[in-house]
């Protein structure tokens, strides 16, 4: 390596020079700077704003949580499920026409023979936990840990965008995009389990994040430690460049991935994506340290332990999930493997075996899938919200100041916030092309991950609440358009105070947009031309 001078990635505008000696390109301060940038401390105000933003989320979700106060849409399989879990760790079947005692608080009709159910148990387990807290004939009870959730959500996307943008206020537009629009909304007021895979998928995300900045400060700590005596370290040692050692963060977002794969399948392809995605950013941060062959590096060092520390850590974590279901007798199929039995697989254990055949059966049924429903929505439609799902709607019995009243929970999302966000892919695709910025790669591949498999299926019945699991994705698209509207702290006043007035305007704008659609988003009595007047598009009736 050469001994006159180094090129340090330091961050535009700092101040700082940009080629430093030789000597002091090893040590740990200018590798933390060149792996992570400037460390900014965010103080009091880094944890007070995201607090805010997921406090008034909170009050969106948990007031009048409990309306409507009958079971809506898919609520009622998983609520159900979630109190047969509560009496047995396995669903059972109901009879014909059980919605209604179930709604009048009467829940003991539930039949002893086992239900075939087709997804996984965790969300349903976490209905439950709500249910145990409150009662089952409760519906702010069946509905609180989606509130919790959607909550928390909230939180943790404030605090990853303010990380991943290195702005409070920006960390803070995100989570209030978030708080204020209806499809998350929605969701976190309804006890489906699509609330709960995007919890785990955003967990998962928001722990890779953390285990990228670990890794790279432990990479600096090390290649510091190899140059302490020679000012750089040797050949030998910059040919493939460090292992790290043990990465509790990672090991963390595997476990988060298997409960989300333990909610709903769709939770597959980001298994894959975020494992590659964080090899991805590993290949990268040998390389900016100088190591030669950083592609091989990467996969020897952190690539087989990526796999070990999600992929099989997931996949324990899912299996655990189904722990109700092993610990029962009669649960469905759950003596499959006694009473089929097969000399060529008998050295599985018959609980595996049961299983496997019960996702066997399982996956037949989601890839058969195909029949009409009136509120399907292809994937093509998602970003534009074409044919949004209408969990409720009443007009009946209602009082209102009109002659004719309506009373609707609709998953339609905040148009302003939607219709920009789909926007805003095509600005971070760019940025990600153009300057191969990791922020906009790993908005991208959340996008991707949730939205880009559907298209394989084009024959099967699906539906556009199903894009809550990458929304989180979509406001980060959004905010990190926004921050290249509000510009730098350097930038000259007159362009500082322009993106201030835009950036300010449209979330101005898209909380006023969101108070207009809030009655139609929380069961709110209302006339019916004011629920007409929300439903800007035929195709959203």
């Amino acid at each position: 390596m050469s001994q006159t001078t180094t090129a340090a990635a330091l961050p535009e505008g700092s101040g700082r020079q940009w080629v430093l000696p030789a000597r002091t390109a090893f040590s740990e301060r200018v590798l933390r700077r060149r792996l992570l940038g400037e460390e900014l401390r965010f103080g009091l105000w880094g944890w007070l704003l995201p607090v805010l933003v997921a406090g008034i989320g909170g009050v969106l979700r948990f007031v009048r949580l409990g309306e409507p106060d009958s079971l809506v849409f898919d609520e009622t399989y998983y609520v159900k499920d979630a109190y047969s879990f509560l009496q047995s760790g396995y669903e059972r079947e109901w009879p014909e026409e059980a919605d209604a005692s179930f709604n009048a608080g009467n829940p003991g009709i539930l039949l002893e023979t086992p239900d075939y159910v087709v997804h996984p148990p965790v969300g349903k387990w976490m209905i439950a936990f709500g249910m145990l807290l409150f009662g089952p004939s409760n519906p702010f009870g069946w509905r609180f840990t989606a509130a919790v959730v959607g909550t928390l959500s909230i939180l943790i996307l404030a605090l990853v965008a303010q990380r991943l943008f290195g702005s409070v206020v920006l960390g803070g537009i995100a989570g209030l995009l978030l708080a204020v629009d209806g499809h998350h909304l929605v969701h976190s007021r309804t006890s489906l389990l699509d609330v709960f895979l995007m919890f785990w998928i955003l967990v998962a995300f928001a722990l890779l994040v953390l285990d990228r900045d670990w890794a790279r400060r432990r990479l600096a700590t090390l290649m510091a430690g190899l140059a302490r005596e020679r000012g750089q370290p040797t050949r030998d040692e910059l040919l493939y460049g460090p292992w790290l050692g043990f990465r509790p963060w990672r090991i963390a977002a595997g476990v988060a991935l298997g409960l989300a794969l333990g909610t709903k399948w769709s939770a597959l392809p980001y298994i894959a994506v975020f494992g590659l995605m964080t090899v991805l950013w590993d290949m990268a941060a040998r390389r900016t340290v100088g190591v030669r062959r950083w592609v091989a590096g990467a996969v020897i060092r952190d690539g087989l332990q990526a796999f070990v520390s999600i992929v099989p850590v997931a996949l324990l974590t899912y299996v655990a999930s189904w722990t109700g279901w092993f610990l029962s007798t009669d649960a469905y199929n759950r003596q499959w493997a006694t009473q089929n039995p097969d000399p060529l697989w008998d050295w599985v254990p018959a609980p595996l075996r049961s299983l496997a055949e019960y996702h066997r059966s399982a996956y037949s049924f989601h890839e058969g899938l195909s029949s009409d429903h009136p509120y399907e929505a292809t994937a093509w439609s998602w970003l534009v919200m074409g044919r949004p799902t209408s969990f409720h709607y009443q007009s009946d019995g209602l009082t209102c100041d009109a002659a004719d009243c309506s009373q609707a929970v609709s998953v339609v999302g905040n148009p302003l916030i939607w219709w920009a966000a789909a926007l805003s892919l095509l600005v971070v695709l760019l940025f990600w092309a153009g300057r191969r910025d990791w922020r906009a790669g790993a908005i991208l591949a959340g996008v991707a991950a949730g939205y880009l498999p559907w298209f394989l299926f084009p024959d099967r019945t699906m539906f556009f609440f199903y894009a809550i699991v990458f929304e989180p994705f979509l406001i980060l698209s959004l905010v990190y358009v926004l921050g290249l509207i509000l510009g730098r702290a350097g930038d000259p006043p007159w362009r500082r105070r322009n993106g201030i007035l835009l950036v300010g305007g449209f979330v101005v704008l898209a909380v006023l947009v969101s108070a207009f659609f809030l009655p139609i988003w929380t069961a709110e009595t209302i006339p019916y031309n004011q629920w007409r007047l929300r439903m800007w598009m035929p195709s959203w009736i």
